[in-house]
């Protein structure tokens, strides 16, 4: 969920409709989410977490270079979970690239736009069904 390494600091989960921020943290190296109104707690996004960047994506490795994706939606997720001691959090963009969170560039805004759906199938396919009288229904009209 919060894979910023970020022992020391408080965290949080995301919620649908918030803006967050890039950030580094406060007595770390690592860049993450925080919520607009209090930077020094991490907001964790759940993997296929979907966001709407206030602007075109930029990141950086922090010492040469920064570059642009030209896309302002992304998904929250995970690469590369079976190696371990490295960062896994990532932004998979329309293109089928990723960024890594840590390198995204300090200052970003965000909106979370949905949090993905954490209930199992199972439970979802046995809820009851909706009673007959309380259905849409669609009524064909005759052509012609």
């Amino acid at each position: 969920m919060c894979d910023y390494s970020l022992h020391a600091v408080a965290t949080r989960p995301a919620e649908v409709g918030e803006t967050i921020v890039t950030t580094t943290f406060r007595g770390t190296s690592t860049r993450g989410f925080a919520s607009e109104a209090d930077l020094s707690v991490a907001v964790c996004l759940l993997p296929g977490t979907e966001l709407a960047f206030a602007d075109n994506v930029r990141y950086d490795n922090r010492w040469i270079w920064t570059r642009t994706v030209n896309s302002r939606v992304g998904k929250f997720g995970k690469i590369d979970p079976h190696i371990p001691d490295r960062h896994h959090d990532a932004i998979e963009f329309p293109d089928g690239k990723y960024v890594l969170v840590t390198q995204l560039v300090e200052g970003q805004r965000a909106t979370v736009l949905q949090l993905p759906v954490t209930q199992p199938v199972a439970e979802r396919e046995h809820k009851p069904q909706i009673a007959a009288d309380t259905r849409s229904t669609i009524t064909r009209l005759p052509i012609g």
